[in-house]
Parts: structure tokens; sequence; C-alpha cells
């Protein structure tokens, strides 16, 4: 992909564009993406990159060395995003920070559902390039309690993000085992409340029985 498919316009000549484009596209990008619209924009417009300083070049060992401690996260997209992709990108990440906004419908996991598994952001490439876009907002909010666990655990499990949706279940299951609980409980009032049915089948069969024997007991002693 070259500069102008990053930047997403017409090769031109002319920097004011050029620096709209950029300006544009810098509002949605994160990470890698960022690094990559940066070096797209460098060579649009025709400045050579300058050296890395020794801090940078310590910064970017430091982000690509192994963290064992780290969850796993998922893999960037084998393929380069068109720009469509990218476009779809961005949508369900604005979608994503508006819900933010929202407390009652964050805490909501059937809106999240609705947002990041609707196609075509439920594609593979997609929903990786999604989640390296949000994981820096949304991994520490989720590690901090501003997410119901139904929440949490779907982002883990939608994600790829293991060690939260792990760490939600215990939590969730807890939820639902009080929920039922407290249903049973309700149930067992109920049915305490209720007056026990009386069966007053025995009593009628023993009076006709008695009837009965005291008949042949009177006809035995008139009748002889």
């Amino acid at each position: 992909m070259n500069c102008w498919e990053i930047l997403g316009i017409d090769p031109t000549r002319d920097r004011a564009e050029i620096d709209r484009a950029y300006e544009q596209q810098k509002k949605f990008a994160d990470g890698e993406e960022l690094d990559r619209l940066h070096q797209a924009y460098r060579e649009a417009s025709g400045d050579q990159p300058q050296p890395a300083s020794s801090e940078q070049v310590e910064a970017a060992q430091h982000r690509n060395s192994a963290d064992p401690e780290k969850p796993e996260t998922p893999a960037t997209p084998d393929v380069e995003l068109s720009a469509e992709d990218r476009q779809v990108v961005r949508e369900v990440v604005i979608q994503v920070r508006a819900l933010l906004n929202d407390s009652r419908r964050s805490a909501d996991a059937g809106i999240w559902r609705a947002i990041l598994t609707e196609p075509p952001a439920d594609q593979s490439h997609l929903r990786a390039a999604i989640a390296q876009a949000l994981e820096p907002q949304l991994r520490p909010m989720a590690d901090n309690g501003s997410f119901p666990p139904p929440v949490k655990n779907f982002l883990g499990d939608w994600f790829g993000w293991h060690e939260l949706a792990e760490s939600a279940r215990p939590a969730h299951e807890a939820e639902s085992n009080e929920r039922a609980g407290q249903s049973r409980t309700v149930d067992d009032m109920d049915d305490a409340s209720q007056p026990p049915a009386t069966n007053f089948w025995p009593a009628v069969i023993g009076w006709i029985v008695a009837l009965g024997i005291l008949a042949v007991f009177f006809d035995s002693i008139f009748g002889g």
C-alpha cells in the first residue's frame, strides 16, 4: 500500500490537501496505524524522516520485547486493509467511543454485541484491526471494573483477550447463581403462603364404611 492509499487521497502536490488528509486520518489512528500514517505523510509531502533518537529506539525495543505476563491479544491482520476496510474500522471505533459516553447503555452486553458483530465488522481481519484500535482504551476500563461481568466476558471472548474473559466468568457465574437463589427464595415464599390442600375423601369413605357396619349390626339384631 502506497502513501496515497494510506492517506486516502489521489496523488497530488497540493500540500494543503495532504495536510487535510493527514489531520483527518490521524483522528482515528492508533499504534502501528498511526506510525504508518506518519510515514505516509512524510513521503507524500516530500519530507525526509528524521533519525530516531536513543529514547525512541529504546521505547520501540521495549514495545517489541516479549512480555510473558502480558495477555494474549489478536494478531495484526495478515492482509493490508483497503480504504473501505479502514472506513469500517473508523465507524466502529466511533460508535464504541460514543457508547462509552453513556454509562447505562455501555453496561448492556447486547448493545456491544450489536455494534461489534454487525457485518462486515465481524470479519477476522477487521475484528483484529478494531481490537488493536480499541485495546488501549477498553482494556484499562475492563481491568478497573468499569464494565459489568457480561460485557467484560463478551469483550474478552470476541477480541481474544482470554485472560480478561476468564477473570469475568467467576463474577458472572456468581451473579447468575445469586439471581437463581433469589428466584428460588421467592418461589418458596409463594409456596409457603398458600394453605395446604385438605383431602376429605378418607373421612368420607370412613363414614360410609361405619354406616355400612351399623346397618349390618342393626339388621342382624332386629331382623333376628
